[in-house]
């Protein structure tokens, strides 16, 4: 690993994106390049950015949608490694180094824990994903393609080689509207997810971000939406052999969103062939799934999911409200 690009791409985070380009510039690496996308903003963003001069590349862009902007971020980045900055977030200073001595010819990407931190930037004290046990790119490629998932950060939490990029940019309608999710998936079977247990980024909650999942039940469909979407992306772009959407009914976190949009919102489901029977069975098989969680969380999954599918629905609702309510920090 060479040159590490940092593509920011930034939406209407001008409070924010001051805190987020001034971690990328003190990465402790000798050769670091910081692109920022600015999709159209209508806050004080392009003032901000400006601010910096020559010290980052500044790409301002009608508004097209984060897919857009990470694609003319990518195009104008350079590193043999690329880390997708979300603005709102920031990075550690040793996160090039953390990279370095696990970076490979076969890496696809490298991923951290991050930091959870609160609107002002202040450590909640908690961070995510945790790694009892660091999985090994074998464990990974295993979940994956048994259960359409593996324990993985958001975008910022994660350092790809541009090799693999390079295989999949300039994203394309496949992918939707998002980045992060559709590259995540495609990782292990294009290469080797390796992990870092030490914290390298840290991820602001503040009540806006897009993967936060509250109990807005429309989310719930969405989630879902994206997951098949994913799939079959990662399926396609890497020309693997596949048995259908079967991987999707042996995922335990899917299976908690799939009970929860069947029982709030059962007439808007996308995942085709899904019904209560089959959550159920899911359910009952769940704790024998492959995957990282202890035989204590895949026990509480399976009951949780069980118990919400038979309850009546005023008791599912304060299930389903148990399980997802998150408090925004600060």
């Amino acid at each position: 690993m060479k040159r590490l690009s940092v593509v920011m791409p930034n939406y209407n985070y001008g409070r924010y994106i001051e805190a987020a380009i001034d971690s990328a510039l003190a990465i402790d690496w000798p050769d670091v390049e910081v692109i920022v996308v600015d999709d159209g903003s209508t806050d004080d963003s392009r003032a901000r950015i400006e601010a910096y001069g020559d010290r980052i590349t500044a790409i301002f862009q009608e508004n097209a949608g984060p897919r857009e902007a990470c694609n003319a971020g990518f195009a104008a980045s350079t590193g043999d490694a690329v880390v997708f900055l979300d603005s709102d977030d920031v990075l550690e200073p040793t996160i090039a180094r953390a990279c370095a001595d696990v970076w490979g010819p076969e890496v696809s990407k490298v991923q951290f824990p991050m930091i959870r931190i609160d609107k002002d930037g202040t450590p909640t004290g908690t961070s995510f994903p945790t790694f009892d046990k660091v999985p090994s790119p074998e464990d990974v490629r295993r979940w994956m393609r048994v259960t359409a998932a593996y324990p993985t950060p958001p975008g910022s939490g994660n350092v790809y080689a541009r090799a693999f990029l390079d295989r999949l940019f300039p994203l394309d309608g496949r992918c939707g509207d998002s980045t992060d999710s559709s590259v995540l998936a495609a990782a292990p079977y294009l290469g080797d997810v390796v992990t870092v247990q030490e914290p390298q980024a840290r991820y602001r909650q503040h009540g806006d971000n897009r993967s936060h999942v509250l109990v807005d039940y429309s989310r719930f469909t969405r989630h879902l939406t994206r997951a098949v979407q994913r799939h079959r992306y990662a399926i396609e772009i890497s020309g693997q052999e596949s048995d259908g959407i079967a991987p999707l009914f042996r995922g335990r976190h899917l299976l908690q969103l799939r009970v929860s949009g069947r029982r709030m919102r059962p007439e808007d489901h996308p995942i085709p062939g899904d019904s209560a029977l089959r959550m159920l069975g899911d359910a009952l098989a769940s704790p024998f799934q492959p995957g990282p969680e202890s035989a204590r969380y895949r026990v509480m999954v399976s009951a949780w999911s069980v118990a919400t599918l038979v309850s009546p629905k005023p008791v599912a609702e304060r299930l389903i409200e148990r399980r997802f309510r998150q408090p925004v920090a600060g």
